[in-house]
């Protein structure tokens, strides 16, 4: 006996069109969640913002990062996979100004909850002073060696490395931990009550960082790029880059001659590269002034190269080899 003939067809429309409907609510961005186990899909831009959210949002969100592991952010292209996860996430953390490609896809995306950390801290300009502390050593250069000395002149922006400031990193946390709590507002309680605790942890870190930093005989650091502005602008260093805030940039024979001058002058024992970015200026430059080179990483990704597996481990890395090359009194 053939079943179908049985049922009437107003039935097997009605059936159909239930079916349609199911499959519908399924692939759209509102159920995303139901994806997730039930968790808030959050999309971060790269790791900072990544970990961020994992601290505040715990066991209530599902967080993947914009940037792989090993991935210079700054370079960073979205792929069209990328591109349809984000449009089909919950939430979005970012940087704006950091990642142009995640900035573009953001603007496009059909995203109730976009946040952005650089609304959620005073933003500052770092590194494009021209000529800057290294120049000021050379009092014979003309003006037309001082116009290659500073950084592009396209780093027109403000300065994204908030997340290196734990101060200013803590401004971002209760920012997102507010954004998290709208979003989802059954578990808000919970996100309230991790940001607290991740801010009382940035907190304890600040205070390691001044009380260590506070007494070192020198205050002038050499680093690749100009990732370390906010950093050393809080606990009253001076960080002379040898690039500016773009990692890729080549320096002006003008420049390390400047960097040179510096380095005898004030000090300096150490020049700092990173693991993402080739080292060899870096090398070059410790080389030619008998300098030594160490790790003073940015922490823009974890990879097995970092010294430290999450954001507090590699922070106190770097507070070691700070303290180290600039001495303590």
């Amino acid at each position: 006996m053939n079943v179908r003939r049985l049922i009437p067809t107003a039935a097997l429309s009605c059936a159909a069109l239930l079916g349609l409907t199911a499959l519908t609510a399924c692939g759209s961005g509102s159920a995303a969640a139901d994806k997730k186990g039930g968790r808030l899909d959050v999309v971060a831009s790269f790791y900072p913002l990544q970990f961020l959210t994992e601290q505040i949002g715990g066991d209530h969100v599902s967080v993947s990062s914009l940037t792989k592991p090993g991935v210079e952010p700054h370079d960073l292209e979205i792929s069209a996979k990328q591109t349809a996860k984000l449009n089909d996430a919950d939430a979005v953390v970012y940087l704006k100004g950091l990642q142009p490609a995640v900035d573009a896809a953001v603007k496009q995306a059909d995203l109730k909850t976009k946040v952005d950390a650089s609304t959620l801290t005073s933003m500052e300009k770092h590194g494009n002073e021209v000529g800057g502390h290294a120049a000021a050593h050379d009092h014979t250069a003309g003006e037309e060696d001082h116009a290659d000395h500073g950084h592009s002149h396209s780093e027109s922006g403000d300065d994204p490395h908030i997340w290196l400031d734990p101060v200013k990193y803590a401004e971002v946390a209760k920012g997102v931990g507010a954004a998290l709590a709208k979003a989802d507002p059954a578990h808000a309680a919970d996100y309230r009550k991790n940001t607290d605790t991740l801010v009382a942890k940035l907190g304890g870190l600040d205070k390691e960082y001044a009380a260590a930093l506070g007494n070192t005989k020198a205050k002038v650091f050499i680093t690749t790029h100009a990732a370390f502005g906010y950093l050393a602008e809080r606990y009253g260093l001076t960080e002379e880059a040898i690039n500016g805030l773009d990692p890729d940039s080549e320096p002006s024979p003008a420049r390390i001659k400047d960097l040179q001058k510096m380095a005898k002058a004030d000090g300096v024992t150490t020049v700092f590269y990173e693991t993402l970015v080739s080292d060899k200026t870096a090398k070059t430059l410790a080389s030619d002034a008998s300098l030594k080179t160490d790790v003073l990483d940015p922490l823009e990704g974890i990879t097995d190269k970092s010294k430290g597996t999450d954001y507090f481990s590699v922070m106190r890395s770097n507070l070691t080899a700070l303290t180290t090359a600039l001495g303590t009194k």
